[in-house]
Protein backbone atom coordinates (compact mmCIF):
# COMPACT_ATOMS: atom_id res chain seq x y z
CA UNK A 1 0.00 0.00 0.00
CA UNK A 2 2.83 2.47 0.76
CA UNK A 3 2.71 4.89 3.55
CA UNK A 4 4.50 8.04 1.86
CA UNK A 5 3.48 10.50 -0.78
CA UNK A 6 5.39 9.09 -3.86
CA UNK A 7 3.59 5.22 -3.27
CA UNK A 8 0.17 7.23 -2.71
CA UNK A 9 0.57 10.03 -5.60
CA UNK A 10 2.51 8.17 -8.16
CA UNK A 11 -0.06 4.56 -9.10
CA UNK A 12 -2.93 7.30 -8.43
CA UNK A 13 -2.47 9.71 -11.46
CA UNK A 14 -0.80 7.42 -13.40
CA UNK A 15 -4.25 5.38 -13.08
CA UNK A 16 -6.18 8.71 -13.66
CA UNK A 17 -3.78 9.21 -17.29
CA UNK A 18 -4.44 6.24 -18.09
CA UNK A 19 -8.17 6.45 -17.88
CA UNK A 20 -8.69 9.17 -19.99
CA UNK A 21 -9.35 8.26 -24.10
CA UNK A 22 -6.70 11.39 -25.57
CA UNK A 23 -9.47 11.58 -28.27
CA UNK A 24 -12.22 13.32 -26.38
CA UNK A 25 -9.43 16.04 -25.46
CA UNK A 26 -8.42 16.73 -28.28
CA UNK A 27 -5.34 14.87 -28.82
CA UNK A 28 -4.78 12.50 -31.63
CA UNK A 29 -2.56 9.86 -32.14
CA UNK A 30 0.42 11.65 -34.01
CA UNK A 31 3.76 11.10 -33.73
CA UNK A 32 5.33 9.87 -31.45
CA UNK A 33 3.24 6.89 -31.43
CA UNK A 34 1.55 6.17 -28.08
CA UNK A 35 3.32 3.30 -26.37
CA UNK A 36 0.62 3.79 -23.13
CA UNK A 37 -2.90 4.26 -22.73
CA UNK A 38 -4.24 7.50 -21.97
CA UNK A 39 -2.71 11.23 -21.56
CA UNK A 40 1.18 11.68 -21.55
CA UNK A 41 2.99 13.21 -19.16
CA UNK A 42 2.92 16.69 -21.53
CA UNK A 43 -0.81 16.54 -22.21
CA UNK A 44 -1.70 16.62 -18.60
CA UNK A 45 0.63 19.34 -18.11
CA UNK A 46 -0.41 21.31 -21.85
CA UNK A 47 -4.56 21.17 -20.10
CA UNK A 48 -3.45 21.98 -15.83
CA UNK A 49 -1.31 24.89 -17.16
CA UNK A 50 1.75 23.71 -15.66
CA UNK A 51 5.52 23.20 -16.74
CA UNK A 52 6.23 19.11 -17.42
CA UNK A 53 9.20 19.01 -15.73
CA UNK A 54 6.68 20.37 -12.82
CA UNK A 55 3.98 18.01 -13.13
CA UNK A 56 6.97 14.72 -13.65
CA UNK A 57 7.84 15.81 -10.38
CA UNK A 58 4.52 16.33 -9.08
CA UNK A 59 3.56 12.71 -9.99
CA UNK A 60 6.56 11.13 -9.04
CA UNK A 61 6.41 12.81 -5.53
CA UNK A 62 9.06 14.86 -5.53
CA UNK A 63 6.96 18.14 -5.55
CA UNK A 64 6.35 19.40 -1.98
CA UNK A 65 3.97 22.34 -1.40
CA UNK A 66 1.65 22.50 -4.18
CA UNK A 67 -0.69 25.30 -3.89
CA UNK A 68 -4.12 25.06 -3.95
CA UNK A 69 -4.48 26.49 -7.51
CA UNK A 70 -2.01 23.97 -8.77
CA UNK A 71 -4.00 20.52 -7.52
CA UNK A 72 -7.01 22.35 -8.98
CA UNK A 73 -5.61 22.63 -12.52
CA UNK A 74 -4.19 18.86 -12.32
CA UNK A 75 -7.64 18.09 -10.91
CA UNK A 76 -9.54 19.46 -14.13
CA UNK A 77 -6.74 18.37 -16.23
CA UNK A 78 -7.55 15.08 -15.22
CA UNK A 79 -11.32 15.30 -14.95
CA UNK A 80 -11.52 14.01 -11.91
CA UNK A 81 -14.52 13.45 -9.23
CA UNK A 82 -15.00 15.87 -6.30
CA UNK A 83 -13.98 12.64 -4.40
CA UNK A 84 -10.90 11.92 -6.19
CA UNK A 85 -9.76 15.46 -6.10
CA UNK A 86 -10.43 15.48 -2.46
CA UNK A 87 -8.13 12.17 -2.14
CA UNK A 88 -5.45 13.94 -4.28
CA UNK A 89 -5.39 16.85 -1.70
CA UNK A 90 -5.21 14.31 0.83
CA UNK A 91 -2.01 12.38 -0.41
CA UNK A 92 -0.13 15.71 -1.81
CA UNK A 93 -0.37 16.74 1.90
CA UNK A 94 0.33 13.40 4.09
CA UNK A 95 2.19 15.68 7.08
CA UNK A 96 -1.35 17.58 7.98
CA UNK A 97 -2.08 13.90 8.89
CA UNK A 98 1.15 12.82 10.44
CA UNK A 99 -0.40 8.92 10.04
CA UNK A 100 2.92 7.97 9.16
CA UNK A 101 4.12 8.21 12.90
CA UNK A 102 1.35 6.32 14.24
CA UNK A 103 1.03 2.29 14.64
CA UNK A 104 -0.64 0.53 11.62
CA UNK A 105 -2.19 -1.67 14.12
CA UNK A 106 -5.82 -1.80 14.74
CA UNK A 107 -5.36 -2.90 18.03
CA UNK A 108 -3.63 0.38 19.01
CA UNK A 109 -6.76 2.61 17.08
CA UNK A 110 -9.64 2.50 19.76
CA UNK A 111 -13.20 1.70 18.23
CA UNK A 112 -15.27 5.40 18.38
CA UNK A 113 -18.07 5.30 21.37
CA UNK A 114 -21.24 5.56 20.04
CA UNK A 115 -23.14 8.84 21.66
CA UNK A 116 -26.46 7.96 23.33
CA UNK A 117 -28.15 10.37 21.12
CA UNK A 118 -27.02 8.13 18.17
CA UNK A 119 -27.89 5.22 20.22
CA UNK A 120 -31.65 6.80 20.78
CA UNK A 121 -32.02 7.50 17.24
CA UNK A 122 -31.11 3.94 15.81
CA UNK A 123 -33.50 2.73 18.43
CA UNK A 124 -36.06 5.15 17.33
CA UNK A 125 -36.49 3.04 13.59
CA UNK A 126 -38.47 0.71 12.35
CA UNK A 127 -36.93 -2.58 13.15
CA UNK A 128 -38.41 -3.71 9.74
CA UNK A 129 -35.54 -1.65 7.95
CA UNK A 130 -32.20 -2.40 9.12
CA UNK A 131 -30.02 0.25 10.38
CA UNK A 132 -26.00 0.41 11.17
CA UNK A 133 -24.19 3.00 12.46
CA UNK A 134 -20.37 2.17 10.85
CA UNK A 135 -17.12 4.60 12.17
CA UNK A 136 -14.76 6.16 10.38
CA UNK A 137 -12.84 3.19 9.50
CA UNK A 138 -15.83 1.65 8.22
CA UNK A 139 -16.10 0.06 12.19
CA UNK A 140 -19.72 -1.78 12.76
CA UNK A 141 -20.73 0.22 15.97
CA UNK A 142 -24.11 -0.72 16.70
CA UNK A 143 -27.36 -2.25 14.84
CA UNK A 144 -31.11 -2.49 15.30
CA UNK A 145 -33.26 -5.78 15.20
CA UNK A 146 -33.10 -6.34 11.61
CA UNK A 147 -29.59 -4.81 11.40
CA UNK A 148 -27.69 -7.15 13.26
CA UNK A 149 -29.04 -10.41 11.11
CA UNK A 150 -29.54 -8.63 7.48
CA UNK A 151 -26.11 -9.70 6.24
CA UNK A 152 -23.65 -11.13 8.64
CA UNK A 153 -24.91 -12.17 12.24
CA UNK A 154 -23.52 -9.38 14.08
CA UNK A 155 -23.73 -10.69 17.81
CA UNK A 156 -21.75 -13.43 17.14
CA UNK A 157 -18.86 -11.95 15.50
CA UNK A 158 -15.70 -10.77 18.13
CA UNK A 159 -16.08 -6.91 18.38
CA UNK A 160 -12.03 -6.77 16.64
CA UNK A 161 -13.85 -8.39 13.64
CA UNK A 162 -17.06 -5.84 13.42
CA UNK A 163 -16.00 -4.20 10.42
CA UNK A 164 -17.23 -4.18 7.27
CA UNK A 165 -14.72 -4.15 5.21
CA UNK A 166 -12.73 -6.72 6.87
CA UNK A 167 -16.51 -8.89 6.87
CA UNK A 168 -16.38 -8.80 3.20
CA UNK A 169 -12.74 -9.90 2.27
CA UNK A 170 -11.95 -12.01 5.17
CA UNK A 171 -15.21 -13.57 6.19
CA UNK A 172 -15.59 -16.83 4.07
CA UNK A 173 -19.30 -16.31 4.20
CA UNK A 174 -19.52 -13.16 2.12
CA UNK A 175 -19.62 -14.30 -1.47
CA UNK A 176 -22.73 -16.42 -0.40
CA UNK A 177 -23.86 -13.62 1.24
CA UNK A 178 -23.54 -10.92 -1.52
CA UNK A 179 -24.47 -12.53 -5.16
CA UNK A 180 -22.90 -9.44 -6.51
CA UNK A 181 -19.41 -9.90 -4.34
CA UNK A 182 -17.04 -8.98 -7.11
CA UNK A 183 -18.89 -5.08 -7.52
CA UNK A 184 -19.30 -4.81 -3.56
CA UNK A 185 -15.74 -5.50 -3.25
CA UNK A 186 -14.86 -3.12 -5.55
CA UNK A 187 -17.26 -0.20 -4.12
CA UNK A 188 -15.99 -0.81 -0.41
CA UNK A 189 -12.23 -0.50 -2.00
CA UNK A 190 -13.26 2.53 -4.00
CA UNK A 191 -14.97 4.10 -0.55
CA UNK A 192 -12.32 3.52 1.40
CA UNK A 193 -10.00 5.38 -1.04
CA UNK A 194 -12.64 8.02 -0.70
CA UNK A 195 -12.81 8.08 3.35
CA UNK A 196 -8.91 8.94 2.74
CA UNK A 197 -9.86 12.34 0.85
CA UNK A 198 -12.24 13.38 3.38
CA UNK A 199 -10.91 12.53 7.06
CA UNK A 200 -8.78 14.87 8.55
CA UNK A 201 -7.36 12.39 10.85
CA UNK A 202 -7.85 8.48 9.44
CA UNK A 203 -5.48 6.85 11.63
CA UNK A 204 -7.97 3.88 12.40
CA UNK A 205 -8.53 3.87 8.27
CA UNK A 206 -5.16 3.59 7.45
CA UNK A 207 -4.97 0.27 10.54
CA UNK A 208 -8.20 -1.00 8.01
CA UNK A 209 -6.71 -0.55 4.91
CA UNK A 210 -3.11 -1.88 6.22
CA UNK A 211 -4.02 -4.52 7.62
CA UNK A 212 -6.48 -6.04 4.58
CA UNK A 213 -3.71 -4.84 2.20
CA UNK A 214 -1.33 -7.68 4.32
CA UNK A 215 -3.72 -10.59 4.43
CA UNK A 216 -5.48 -10.24 1.08
CA UNK A 217 -5.02 -10.39 -2.22
CA UNK A 218 -8.26 -9.58 -3.66
CA UNK A 219 -8.43 -6.31 -1.54
CA UNK A 220 -4.60 -5.74 -2.58
CA UNK A 221 -5.99 -5.77 -6.48
CA UNK A 222 -8.21 -4.18 -5.88
CA UNK A 223 -7.03 -1.51 -4.23
CA UNK A 224 -4.29 -0.97 -7.45
CA UNK A 225 -7.15 0.07 -9.59
CA UNK A 226 -6.79 3.04 -7.88
CA UNK A 227 -10.62 3.96 -7.90
CA UNK A 228 -12.27 6.25 -5.72
CA UNK A 229 -15.80 6.99 -4.40
CA UNK A 230 -18.45 8.50 -2.50
CA UNK A 231 -21.37 5.90 -1.42
CA UNK A 232 -23.98 7.71 0.41
CA UNK A 233 -26.79 5.79 -1.48
CA UNK A 234 -27.15 2.62 -3.56
CA UNK A 235 -28.62 -0.37 -4.26
CA UNK A 236 -27.79 -4.04 -2.57
CA UNK A 237 -28.81 -7.69 -3.61
CA UNK A 238 -28.34 -9.46 -0.35
CA UNK A 239 -29.35 -13.71 -0.02
CA UNK A 240 -30.31 -14.09 3.88
CA UNK A 241 -29.97 -17.23 5.30
CA UNK A 242 -33.13 -16.78 7.45
CA UNK A 243 -35.95 -15.18 4.50
CA UNK A 244 -34.20 -15.77 1.60
CA UNK A 245 -33.20 -13.48 -1.30
CA UNK A 246 -33.21 -9.19 -0.58
CA UNK A 247 -33.70 -6.76 -3.26
CA UNK A 248 -33.01 -3.36 -1.16
CA UNK A 249 -31.59 0.44 -1.36
CA UNK A 250 -29.56 1.95 1.16
CA UNK A 251 -28.64 5.29 2.49
CA UNK A 252 -26.02 6.58 4.55
CA UNK A 253 -25.64 9.55 6.23
CA UNK A 254 -23.40 11.44 8.98
CA UNK A 255 -25.50 11.66 12.31
CA UNK A 256 -25.96 15.51 13.64
CA UNK A 257 -25.22 14.28 16.98
CA UNK A 258 -21.76 12.74 16.15
CA UNK A 259 -21.07 13.87 12.53
CA UNK A 260 -17.98 11.41 12.03
CA UNK A 261 -20.33 8.55 12.67
CA UNK A 262 -22.43 7.45 9.91
CA UNK A 263 -26.04 5.78 9.89
CA UNK A 264 -27.05 3.14 6.84
CA UNK A 265 -30.43 2.18 6.54
CA UNK A 266 -31.81 -0.42 4.32
CA UNK A 267 -35.27 0.12 2.69
CA UNK A 268 -37.43 -1.53 0.00
CA UNK A 269 -40.71 -0.21 -1.45
CA UNK A 270 -44.10 -0.70 0.68
CA UNK A 271 -45.65 -4.10 -0.36
CA UNK A 272 -42.51 -5.83 -2.54
CA UNK A 273 -41.33 -9.45 -2.01
CA UNK A 274 -38.32 -8.13 0.05
CA UNK A 275 -40.09 -5.34 2.33
CA UNK A 276 -42.39 -8.57 3.41
CA UNK A 277 -39.05 -10.64 4.26
CA UNK A 278 -37.86 -7.53 6.23
CA UNK A 279 -41.07 -7.43 8.08
CA UNK A 280 -40.19 -11.29 8.58
CA UNK A 281 -36.80 -11.11 9.79
CA UNK A 282 -37.18 -8.09 12.30
CA UNK A 283 -39.67 -10.90 13.73
CA UNK A 284 -36.98 -13.08 14.15
CA UNK A 285 -35.15 -11.10 16.37
CA UNK A 286 -36.27 -11.02 19.86
CA UNK A 287 -36.54 -6.94 21.43
CA UNK A 288 -34.25 -6.09 23.52
CA UNK A 289 -35.27 -6.16 27.15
Amino acid sequence: MGDNTTDAITPFLKARRAALDPRDLGFDDGPPRRRVHGLRREEVAQRAGISVDYYTRIEQGRAHGMSDSVLDAIARALRLTAGEHSYLRNITRPAQHGDHEHSCELADHPRPIVPAAAQDLLDALDPASPAMIYGPGHDLLAWNRSGGVVTFDLERIEEAELNSALLIFNDPGARELFPDWQLHADETVATLRGDLGRQTSPSRLNAVIHRLHTENADFRRAWEAQRVAEQSHGHKRIRNPHVGDLDVTFQAFPIPAAPHLRLCVYTAPAGSVTAERLQRLAALVPEPV
